[in-house]
């Protein structure tokens, strides 16, 4: 209740914060610290309770751009992010302490959602044929799941790791690619899709969740909890003390909403209740439990309570953002689609913890 006053005080006044002006290199020339490189995009951003940072560093940073569709970004636990460019099928490193990108793997499965485990390898929803891989610092990899009782899944969109115990959560929707191969029967023609390996009808969409250690899926969202299969389940993130997960569904209304629910000891979920009415792409988590939405609108954030509190504008949209930098408090964002982009807050994120080892 009181995050709701002091959103409705500050709404009185200014809540516009106006990106001026155009600064600094390019993203590959890399920065100092926690000091953002590249090109300020003016973006008007809606922060009644300031959690942006003040100043220069406080406006949207252009870091790199070129990219056909970038997705996937995870911090390793140096705050340096691993983002995809998945029609690419590539992933690249951004390094927080420079602010230069490369190039660290080809050929990803076509990951998409990333996360890292506490041993510093990268967990990447893989849509090529629908797998869960582990990517060691190295660049080789395991898949660790590719079917859910023995029927191909659609295409794994976004991951989040339980800290308390390591499970997997991920998000499972039908989004058909061209890439595809010709005799996949996950293949269609048309939009939107119309059937799905995991459903009799529609679209089966689902998330599920994966026991540290386990070789299978457990399904974890069902018609009896109150979940709506024949939609896109997409983002997913949790509380840092493994209670309560949140999904969200894409629409291209960016409306799909997002729930959240009770997580069990067993990785199962329970107490499954509306969050917000809107929904979108990947999420991230602040220190306060703030849950930051990716969507048509750019980044967006809603308190605990489900009260928006902050819309960041990318000028196109976002696809994905995590809390990353060497301190954990730059936002960084995959969007619009062909660049990635950031911004200092004055918050880091609640999974600043135990990303492992970094990886080269």
């Amino acid at each position: 209740m009181k995050i709701r006053a002091r959103v409705l005080a500050a709404a009185m006044g200014t809540v516009l914060c106006i990106s001026l002006a155009n600064a600094g290199g390019q993203g590959r020339h890399g920065g100092h610290g926690n000091e953002l490189p590249g090109e300020i995009i003016p973006v008007e951003i809606y922060d009644p309770l300031g959690l942006v940072a003040n100043g220069p560093q406080g406006q949207l940073h252009k870091l790199d751009e070129g990219y056909s569709f970038t997705e996937g970004p995870a911090a390793d636990r140096k705050g340096n992010v691993f983002f995809t460019d998945q029609p690419n099928d590539r992933i690249y490193r951004w390094d927080a302490g420079n602010g230069r990108i490369k190039l660290f793997l080809e050929g990803t499965g076509r990951a998409n959602g990333m996360i890292f485990d506490r041993d510093g390898n990268l967990i990447a929803a893989a849509d090529m044929y629908g797998e869960l891989w582990k990517i060691r610092p190295d660049g080789s990899h395991k898949v660790l799941i590719d079917n859910y009782q023995g029927k191909l899944l659609n295409g794994p969109n976004d991951v989040w790791i339980n800290p308390v115990n390591g499970g997997i959560y991920l998000t499972d929707p039908m989004f058909p690619r061209p890439y595809w191969d010709a005799d996949d029967p996950r293949k269609q023609e048309g939009w939107p899709p119309t059937h799905s390996e995991q459903a009799a009808q529609g679209k089966g969409g689902h998330v599920y969740y994966l026991p540290d250690g386990a070789r299978k899926l457990v399904r974890v969202t069902s018609d009896a909890l109150g979940w709506e299969s024949d939609a896109w389940p997409n983002g997913v993130v949790g509380t840092p003390d493994g209670k309560k997960l949140y999904v969200n569904k894409w629409a291209g209304d960016n409306h799909g909403g997002t729930w959240v629910f009770d997580i069990r000891r067993d990785g199962t979920l329970a107490n499954m209740r509306q969050f917000s009415d809107w929904g979108g792409d990947g999420m991230s988590m602040d220190e306060d439990g703030n849950v930051y939405i990716s969507n048509g609108q750019g980044v967006m954030a809603f308190d605990p309570d489900g009260t928006h509190i902050l819309t960041i504008p990318t000028g196109g949209g976002a696809t994905n953002n995590t809390f990353a930098g060497r301190d954990g408090k730059t936002l960084f964002i995959t969007g619009p689609v062909d660049k990635v982009t950031a911004i200092r807050m004055k918050v880091k994120g609640s999974d600043f913890r135990w990303h492992g080892r970094d990886c080269r």
